[in-house]
C-alpha cells in the first residue's frame, strides 16, 4: 500500500476575511492512498491557528510508517488529532468503501438521498460591504456572519439583518471578545434574531462563560477538538462545531458527534476553505445536526471535478467519483 501527499493551493472567489486576518487562496494537503487495486483520496486544509502549515503537514504524512497492515485504528494511535491525521483518515475511508463495494453512508448507516442545508458565510467588512453580501445572498435559509471583535461588530450584524431580512443568523466571533463583552452584546444579538454564537472568547479564557449570564447559546469551535475536550465545555456551551481538520478525520469526528449527543450538547458541523474532497465526508457527520455549515467549495473560484452539487445552500451527497 503506497501513500502519496501533495500541496495545492485554490483561489478565492473573493477575499474572505475573519478576527485573525484576510486571504485570497487556500492552501491544502491531498493524500491518496493506493493499494495496487483501488485509490482512497483524503484532503485537509493546514490551519495556522494550530501552527499548522502545508510544509508541516506534509512532513507528518512523509515521516510516517506506511505499510499493508496500516488502517484507520492504527492511524489514530500513531498521531494525535491533526489536519495530516484527517487527510489520511478519510482517504482510508474512501479505501475501505471502494474494497467493500459499499458506499461510506452505509458504512455510517447514514441515508444516501438526504439533501442537507448549509449555512453560508458572510465575512468581515465594513457594514456597507457586508449589507451588501448579504442582500446577494437574502434567499439562503442561514447565514453566518463573521465578526472581528471591535466596535463595528452590532452595526455589522444589523447591516446583514437588513440585507438579509428573512434569513436566519449566527455570528462567529473566532475568539475576538473580551469577558466584559459578552453580556452587553449578547443582548444586542439576540434582538438582531441571531440564534447563535460560536467561540466568543479565546479558548484559554472560556472558562469565564460558566459565570456569564447570555441569552444566545453559544458553541465551542476552537475549543473543541476531540471526545477529551467535552466535559471541560459543559456548562460553558450549549453547543460544538465539529470540523475533520481539528478531530484529526472522520473516524474521531463520528465518536465525537455521539459523545456529545449523549452529553446534550447541540451539534453544528463546520468546515475549513476546502474543496468538496473535504465537504464529503464532512457530510456524512452532518447528517442529523441542528447547524451545517460545509460551504467550503461555495468561497472558491472553482470547486474539483465531480464536487458536491450545491442548489442554493441545499447540498447533495458525494458521488463516488468524488469520495466515498
Amino acid at each position: 500500500m503506497k501513500i502519496c501527499a501533495k500541496a495545492e493551493t485554490w483561489p478565492l472567489a473573493e477575499v474572505f476575511t475573519i478576527s485573525r486576518g484576510s486571504r485570497t487562496e487556500t492552501e491544502i494537503v491531498t493524500v491518496i492512498i493506493n493499494d495496487g487495486t483501488f485509490v482512497g483520496r483524503g484532503e485537509c486544509m493546514a490551519n495556522p491557528r494550530y501552527d499548522e502549515t502545508q510544509e508541516s503537514v506534509l512532513a507528518c504524512i512523509n515521516n510516517l510508517n506506511f505499510d499493508d497492515r496500516f488502517n484507520k485504528q492504527k492511524l489514530q494511535k500513531v498521531l494525535p488529532a491533526c489536519a495530516a491525521r484527517n487527510a489520511i483518515d478519510c482517504a482510508l475511508w474512501d479505501l475501505d468503501a471502494k474494497k467493500s463495494g459499499k458506499r461510506v453512508s452505509d458504512l455510517v448507516g447514514v441515508r444516501k438521498n438526504e439533501t442537507l442545508t448549509t449555512a453560508f458565510t458572510i465575512s468581515v467588512d465594513s457594514p456597507q460591504k457586508m449589507a451588501a453580501a448579504a442582500s446577494r445572498h437574502a434567499k439562503r435559509p442561514l447565514l453566518k456572519i463573521k465578526i472581528s471583535g471591535g466596535e463595528d461588530d452590532i452595526e455589522r450584524v444589523k447591516a446583514v439583518r437588513y440585507g438579509a431580512p428573512n434569513s436566519r443568523l449566527i455570528v462567529d466571533a473566532n475568539e475576538a471578545w473580551t469577558v466584559n463583552m459578552i453580556e452587553p452584546l449578547s443582548a444586542q444579538l439576540k434582538v438582531l434574531g441571531v440564534e447563535m454564537i460560536e467561540q466568543p472568547l479565546p479558548k484559554d479564557l472560556d472558562g469565564a462563560l460558566a459565570d456569564i449570564p447570555h441569552v444566545v447559546p453559544f458553541c465551542a469551535d476552537e475549543s473543541c477538538h476531540t471526545r477529551q475536550d467535552l466535559k471541560r465545555l459543559l456548562g460553558l456551551y450549549e453547543a460544538i462545531n465539529i470540523k475533520l481538520d481539528k478531530t484529526g478525520g472522520l473516524t474521531e469526528a463520528l465518536l465525537l458527534k455521539q459523545e456529545a449527543i449523549a452529553k446534550g450538547f447541540k451539534i453544528m458541523v463546520g468546515c475549513m476553505i476546502s474543496t468538496s474532497l473535504a465537504m464529503a465526508p464532512a457530510y456524512m457527520v452532518a447528517c442529523g445536526a441542528e447547524y451545517v455549515d460545509i460551504d467550503g467549495p461555495l468561497l472558491l473560484k472553482k470547486d474539483r471535478q465531480h464536487g458536491l452539487k450545491f442548489t442554493g445552500s441545499s447540498v447533495s451527497p458525494p458521488v463516488t467519483a468524488l469520495w466515498g
